[in-house]
């Protein structure tokens, strides 16, 4: 079945409940762990019915953000999913109770034991009213970003569209898409501003209520963080600062001698050499036949699901007026049933998303078919090794897309990728920066968002830019407003996907042997664990990221 022909039922919080009650039943008249089991099913059935109507309603409305049904149906699940929350804890810390536990945990994987516990940790009921502000908050801001038009030679175009001419070859153009960018956003400083203003203060309401001294401890219970904590992503951004910044600001310099420029400008930041900017050579159809044909080489199965997707029409990948300026894939459960929604502009991005964005479902299909849905496909940096690893493993098909400037796009992509690391830092540090001085004025914000790019990325000016010049590169990062504390997992999952690379490089085959089991396992082992059965170092090892620095550097050497 097409996904746009995937029937959508509200599905309600009254059903929710009456779902619950059964389950809460079973398990308070548990003779043995099989019943405690049982009910643990119609729970997951439940939440199954409830996390797919919620994902079709918000797939449909990101599609079209003026489409009032299914907006009606996103401000609903805005309204309920604390209530949702509510009934995940409630059963939990009945699971974790129940006087079965020691048979339970011998049928069950850990993990899930350890994820109950920390919903506890991540929701209290006494925080509904103020979930469902946050909620409704976040949806104000996608619904703001998705309906600002830029003004480009001649014709009314979205944000996602216009940043495709950031890496056009010609600087003048990407020096007036910049000014752009800039100029259009200052329109709507205020409600960005206050967005934000609104969004920290009720996430700091909502932390303190539930005795948090800030922010920052919920926010990471509620990305479901089992392996590492603030204290470990503190010491990886200094290591990011002692043994990255300092080679991406050497390429940087060096890039810009190459340019024939004094430094690298915000609009320099996508180019990465002085020759033509490596764009797709095929268009979006020529696209998705490169890339079927790529993954019936790479693997069979990885080649079957491809087919799947397209025949399930599963992209949607054209910008248009309305359509959510972002990217993600996201997944249908009970129809067992990825969707990948993305933004084409013409740049060498395009093919990033068909292969990132393809690592998430292929991960997702997994679950689906043999995983746990409790485990899902593990903690986001997990997830997001899954999607940028596929990355890199597609570099043996770079021709399929870029044809002569192949080996320009694998430089491009192996620099921007390394350059990244210190830009998603700064995210991070800038999050908890916030979160840390709630009562922070927009000025002060704008001020340490300064300070911190000069801090990771000392090789960028931004002087001359309007309005982005003040500060404001972060207004318009999604994950700021939309998923606090989530960008740092790019990172993280950054320096994996470079040892894959490297290792395919070494042993193609073996490299993707190790990329499935990475895959498969999914949420059902440790981040740490994951990475040493894949055989690649864990970013939070100590001189990890100035080895990982030195072989890139090698790498970007042959593609000269």
């Amino acid at each position: 079945m097409k996904c746009s022909e995937l029937p959508y039922r509200r599905y309600t919080v009254e059903e929710g409940r009456e779902a619950f009650a059964v389950a809460e039943t079973l398990m308070k008249n548990a003779k043995s762990a099989e019943d405690v089991l049982a009910a643990r099913k119609i729970m997951e059935e439940l939440f199954t019915e409830y996390s797919t109507a919620a994902s079709l309603a918000g797939n449909r409305f990101n599609l079209d953000m003026r489409d009032g049904f299914y907006m009606k149906e996103v401000e609903y699940y805005d309204e309920v999913s604390p209530l949702f929350s509510d009934i995940a804890v409630r059963f939990n810390r009945m699971l974790l109770e129940t006087p079965f536990r020691a048979e339970l945990e011998k049928k069950i994987n850990p993990r899930i034991l350890r994820q109950a516990e920390l919903s506890l940790k991540a929701f209290s009921p006494d925080t509904i009213e103020e979930c469902q502000t946050e909620n409704a908050t976040v949806t104000e801001y996608a619904k703001l970003m998705s309906g600002i038009l830029f003004d480009w030679d001649g014709k009314k175009i979205p944000l996602s569209a216009l940043r495709g001419e950031l890496e056009n070859s010609d600087r003048d153009v990407r020096r007036r898409c910049a000014e752009e960018i800039g100029k259009g956003l200052s329109q709507h400083s205020s409600e960005l501003d206050g967005l934000y203003d609104r969004l920290v203060s009720v996430r700091t309401d909502i932390a303190r209520k539930m005795g948090y001294p800030t922010f920052t401890e919920l926010g990471y219970c509620r990305m479901g963080r089992l392996d590492y904590d603030a204290g470990m992503v503190a010491s990886f951004r200094k290591n990011v600062l002692e043994d990255i910044v300092p080679v991406v600001s050497r390429l940087k310099k060096e890039l810009a001698d190459e340019l024939g420029i004094g430094r690298i400008k915000f609009y320099d930041n996508e180019i990465y050499s002085a020759g033509p900017a490596p764009r797709p050579i095929p268009d979006k159809d020529g696209i998705f036949t490169a890339a079927s044909e790529m993954y019936d080489d790479m693997d069979p199965g990885i080649g079957a699901f491809m087919r799947k997707m397209r025949e399930a029409e599963a992209f949607d990948v054209e910008p248009r007026e309305g359509k959510w300026g972002g990217g993600y894939c996201t997944g249908f459960a009970k129809y067992k049933q990825p969707f990948i929604l993305a933004n084409f502009n013409g740049s060498s991005g395009d093919v990033d998303v068909i292969t990132h964005e393809f690592g998430h479902a292929l991960a997702q299909n997994f679950v689906y078919l043999e995983g746990d849905p409790d485990l899902d496909v593990g903690g986001m940096e997990t997830a997001e090794c899954h999607s940028m690893s596929m990355e890199f493993l597609c570099w043996k098909y770079t021709e399929k897309f870029f044809g002569p400037l192949s080996d320009a796009y694998r430089k491009k992509h192996l620099l921007s990728a390394l350059s990244f690391i210190p830009y998603g830092t700064i995210v991070d540090e800038f999050q908890h920066e916030m979160y840390a001085r709630p009562e922070a004025t927009p000025a002060e914000r704008k001020s340490i968002y300064r300070d911190l790019e000069a801090k990771y990325r000392p090789y960028l000016d931004w002087s001359g830019i309007p309005y982005l010049e003040e500060g404001t590169r972060w207004q318009f990062q999604m994950h700021i407003y939309e998923s606090p504390f989530y960008y740092i997992d790019y990172c993280l999952a950054q320096t994996v996907a470079l040892w894959f690379l490297i290792k395919s490089r070494e042993d193609y085959d073996g490299a993707l042997r190790d990329y499935l089991t990475l895959v498969r396992t999914g949420g059902q082992k440790s981040f740490p664990e994951l990475l040493a059965a894949a055989g690649v170092p864990s970013p939070f090892e100590e001189g990890s990221l100035k080895r990982l620095a030195s072989e890139v550097l090698k790498i970007a050497e042959t593609l000269k």
